[in-house]
């Protein structure tokens, strides 16, 4: 890709320091060139396509400006920063964005000095910057910082606390939100890009500060003129709520304007109070399919650059597919059902459920806490929530699941989804540790299906538990079962033997029942479908014990306090001496690749499961 002259300026720029050489005119074509290199890259690897079009320009005029990576700029979220990538010496090893070994798919400050702070989680961009601005001022240096906060990171409540702190400390701070929403388009013209050049220069701001000192004199003026400013800008710019958190507002503006968006930072580059900038941007500009649909190109397999037309992907139905049509089905026969999401509708399989039941829906943006304790308030008078949560997402909400849910014994039903590994978006994203932080909770019932069948039935056995129930399944697709839409309800704290061998007893946990399975036919060993991880089928465990010479116990989920440690904390209150192995992921952060490859590398695969068992036998 990078052979073939096709990006002429592109190839040229390896690091900032040569982007900021470039002429001002050349801009233009490098930000075209960008484009289409991102399109073809992405086009390869899959990842996130959309947000990181929409930042092009923005990117560009960041690096021109700002003395990288002595200036520190931090992503939020950090799926825009694929063009900071490509611009910070990672051109050449886009071929390898999110597999094993290669680029993450996010900020990683492991990765390059470029990459200030490691991004994955959203509505973290403001606090970073203001710590790091507060370093600066601490160390006496003229070190500029700079946050870029994507519209939906705004609905954190993380991001309004960290602006009301900045504004209390007046740091030298810049925050840019990039709004790619369309409602707010016909405020973008001509005349805003004029007003954000003459508001955030120098002739006002000293014309500003000038005034404040003379009419100070004379209070009654002063607040006469304040009021007065307040209200002028209110008129042309939705900036007074930014303003009365102690920031100076600036915009909105055309963020694909590139001489706009250079002179503007430049401007508020060299002036020692918290600014906000607030640029519009065109979600998957430049490539029409994104453009018109960018949802789903927001994270994408490897697609036809030409057409946009995605590659093929398998046809059994994913986890995220099969919770989505339980919950419509469960929705027809309970009017009490309610769906909840934290900005993960499609990701959560809720689309169809939002289309036939749009007052029984709602997305509350990227607000985990406000999500479980809504969910907790609407149980307390009858309703029947259900969380569809990411599992990585549900740790934001770890208080109010305790105090709100568990401690009041609501019947809020938790539909945990991507737990365990999710390959390609790395730790940051991965569910790794909720059955650790979960099963100490009291009062919570806590599942894990073995495939998409029992997927539905722990569903529905959960939703009508009469308190509070978290059902965890993993990224993608399971085993290829026949699913039966009738809804049957399972027993609670009741395993499943799935086959009788000797001596070794393979205890699995919802997606490692799989791999057990064929890891059972080379050792002849039983497998258990544990089903439950909370409560833990206690009689069945002391069973397997009494007549195996091993326990292994297999999850996808961290060792440490995980379902093996339930199993040996039931053991040991039973006095069962037998040897036990636990099986999981191992106490590190398991890096980003495919999900296959990651199991390999864990030991959690047939062929590790079945080493392990035979090393341990011998």
């Amino acid at each position: 890709m990078s052979g073939n002259n096709s990006y002429p300026l592109l190839e040229t720029i390896e690091t900032p320091e040569q982007l900021r050489l470039l002429p001002t005119s050349d801009l233009p074509q490098l930000a075209a060139e960008l484009r289409q290199f991102l399109i073809h890259s992405v086009a390869t690897t899959g990842g996130h396509l959309s947000a990181g079009l929409g930042t092009v320009e923005l990117t560009i005029a960041l690096h021109y400006v700002y003395n990288t990576p002595e200036d520190r700029l931090i992503w939020d979220v950090g799926h825009q920063s694929y063009p900071h990538k490509i611009l910070t010496g990672r051109r050449r090893l886009m071929s390898t964005l999110r597999q094993q070994g290669g680029l993450s798919g996010f900020p990683k400050r492991t990765e390059s000095p470029y990459d200030s702070f490691g991004t994955g989680h959203s509505s973290t961009s403001i606090s970073a910057a203001l710590g790091m601005a507060v370093a600066a001022r601490q160390e006496g240096c003229n070190r500029q910082v700079a946050a870029i906060i994507g519209d939906g990171a705004m609905t954190g409540g993380m991001a309004f606390e960290a602006l009301n702190h900045a504004g209390h400390l007046k740091s030298n701070l810049l925050v840019i939100l990039n709004d790619n929403e369309m409602s707010i388009s016909p405020n973008v013209g001509g005349m805003h890009n004029y007003l954000a050049k003459i508001l955030s220069g120098k002739l006002y701001s000293t014309m500003r500060d000038g005034s404040k000192n003379v009419l100070s004199i004379v209070p009654p003026m002063w607040e006469l003129a304040r009021k007065a400013e307040e209200h002028m800008k209110g008129m042309v710019v939705p900036g007074t709520l930014f303003e009365e958190l102690g920031f100076n507002y600036i915009g909105p503006i055309d963020g694909h304007d590139l001489p706009t968006l250079i002179t503007t930072m430049k401007n508020l580059r060299d002036r020692d109070e918290p600014q906000f900038l607030h640029i519009v941007t065109k979600k998957g500009k430049g490539f029409p399919p994104a453009e018109k649909n960018p949802t789903c190109y927001h994270g994408v397999t490897s697609f036809n650059p030409e057409t946009g037309e995605l590659c093929s992907s398998s046809t059994t139905p994913s986890y995220t597919e099969l919770f989505g049509e339980w919950i419509c089905d469960m929705a027809e026969q309970d009017e009490r059902l309610i769906g909840i999401t934290p900005a993960m509708c499609e990701g959560s399989g809720l689309v169809e459920f939002s289309r036939l039941f749009p007052q029984r829906y709602f997305d509350v943006g990227i607000a985990e806490q406000h999500a479980v304790t809504l969910a907790a308030g609407m149980a307390c008078d009858g309703l029947k929530p259900v969380v569809a949560i990411y599992s990585t997402f549900l740790q934001r909400g770890y208080d109010q699941l305790i105090h709100d849910v568990a401690l009041q014994n609501l019947p809020v039903l938790f539909a945990i989804d991507r737990a365990g590994l999710v390959g390609a978006d790395g730790p940051t994203h991965a569910g790794s540790f909720d059955l650790s932080f979960l099963r100490c909770i009291p009062n919570l019932v806590i599942m894990a299906p073995a495939d998409g069948n029992e997927l539905r039935r722990m569903l529905y056995t959960g939703f009508l538990h009469n308190g509070p129930v978290a059902v965890r399944y993993p990224r993608g697709s399971g085993p290829d079962v026949a699913v039966e839409k009738e809804m049957k309800e399972l027993v609670i704290g009741k395993g499943q033997v799935c086959r009788e061998g000797r001596r070794v007893a393979l205890l699995a946990f919802g997606s490692m029942v799989a791999p057990a399975l064929q890891a059972a036919e080379e050792l002849d060993a039983t497998v258990v479908n544990m089903r439950f991880i909370k409560p833990l089928d206690e009689p069945l465990l002391i069973d397997m014990a009494r007549h195996h010479d091993i326990l292994i116990t297999i999850e996808e989920n961290a060792i440490a306090g995980g379902a093996g440690s339930a199993v040996n904390e039931c053991l040991h209150k039973h006095a069962a001496g037998i040897p036990v192995i636990n099986l999981g992921l191992p106490d590190r952060f398991v890096e980003h690749g495919r999900h296959e490859e990651l199991l390999a590398q864990c030991g959690l695969d047939a062929k590790g499961i079945a080493k392990t068992v035979r090393n341990h036998l011998d």
